[in-house]
């Protein structure tokens, strides 16, 4: 184990996106901080000694309820080690359907994808700002690119977040802090189990892990997984409203 070696804190690291990105953080040699409200997880035997061995690495788990936005300042502030990165991965796609119907369910949705990342990613870039030094990633979505009859509550958070982190790179970069936007289009994870996905516009958490850690180190603005969902956003956004109102998808 190595406290030498820069530190990356993964928000939501319980499920298979987290996972996978929390993998491909090791290998490279991160010492991690991975996090969940779900105590389960936090206490669970697993405790990760074969990443420690293979690469020499500390990892260590976190309870970080994300919809406590109080506590946030706390849990940052009593990290062992300042993270050199920072990744949400925070997400929670929800019903449309019920959303519509319960406001509960509608501001879930919200607070999960877009509330308490713009919380504690603000309270990250505060201190990075301060040390000239960091990286903040941010998965949204392509939901967020326009608004869709069939998600739009969803895509409307996942659109601001995209947002935010366009705005949070503007003001960051002239501080040496990098700040990178993922819109990954469909994954094969728990949360997708129940939608019948394309398979050429689908990809696993593995291989979205894989082309977040290198638009890391080339410092990319934005990530586009798989590449053909840039043109097929580019002509989403080019259909007139008028046209694409009319549109079920």
């Amino acid at each position: 184990m190595s406290t030498n070696k820069p530190y990356c804190l993964i928000l939501g690291a319980e499920g298979d996106i987290g996972k996978a990105v929390a993998y491909r953080f090791a290998k490279a040699g991160f010492n991690l901080y991975l996090t969940s409200r779900n105590r389960d997880y936090i206490n669970a035997d697993e405790n990760h000694k074969h990443w420690e061995t293979d690469y020499q690495i500390h990892v260590s788990r976190h309870f970080f309820e994300a919809l406590d936005f109080k506590s946030h300042e706390l849990f940052y502030r009593n990290l062992p080690n300042t993270p050199e990165v920072v990744i949400g991965v925070l997400g929670y796609l929800g019903n449309q359907k019920r959303a519509q119907m319960d406001f509960g369910e509608a501001q879930k949705i919200i607070n999960t994808n877009y509330t308490a990342l713009v919380s504690i990613l603000h309270i990250a870039a505060n201190d990075m700002e301060k040390r000239f030094t960091g990286c903040i990633i941010g998965i949204s979505s392509v939901a967020g690119e326009r608004g869709r009859r069939s998600n739009y509550i969803y895509g409307s958070a996942k659109g601001a977040f995209t947002i935010f982190l366009s705005g949070l790179r503007s003001r960051l970069a002239d501080k040496n802090v990098h700040v990178l936007t993922v819109k990954p289009g469909y994954i094969r994870t728990k949360m997708t189990g129940h939608m019948k996905l394309p398979k050429l516009l689908t990809s696993d958490p593995d291989h979205l892990a894989t082309s977040i850690y290198a638009a890391m180190i080339r410092r990319k603005n934005v990530l586009y997984h798989l590449p053909l969902w840039q043109l097929i956003m580019f002509a989403v956004r080019a259909f007139p409203e008028f046209i694409f109102k009319r549109i079920n998808f």
